[in-house]
């Protein structure tokens, strides 16, 4: 297993580092699809904040991969750019979200909203 708490995360995950923004466990489905289409990775939520998130899952794939992320909650899906910071051999990866649509960060804010409310 590779050790991650060297790494500032840009998701605030860091052992070292200060959080930036709010991370809330909740349960989704994610599908993670290199962005050359060369591989699906289906894997759990746990946790997400509106930077990133972290997959459970026991494929994965090199730090610094570029994927596209679809993450399906409640009859909803949020669809974004994403690459991995940080992973967990056979355990899971930490990704981080990049150039989000501005509607798609609407659904996540919902959903962030909604777990800040159901975590009290």
């Amino acid at each position: 297993m590779k050790d991650a708490s060297h790494l500032s995360g840009d998701l605030g995950w860091s052992n070292s580092a200060p959080r930036t923004v709010p991370r809330y466990s909740v349960l989704a489905i994610a599908e993670l699809v290199e962005t050359a289409g060369a591989m699906c990775i289906v894997g759990r939520i746990s946790e997400i904040s509106r930077k990133g998130c972290y997959v459970n899952t026991p494929s994965t794939v090199p730090v610094n991969t570029v994927l596209k992320i679809v993450i399906s909650r409640d009859g909803g899906t949020f669809v974004t750019n994403g690459k991995v910071i940080y992973l967990h051999e056979r355990v899971g990866m930490g990704v981080v979200f990049v150039d989000s649509p501005e509607d798609q960060m609407e659904i996540l804010d919902a959903w962030l909203a909604d777990a800040a409310l159901s975590k009290w």
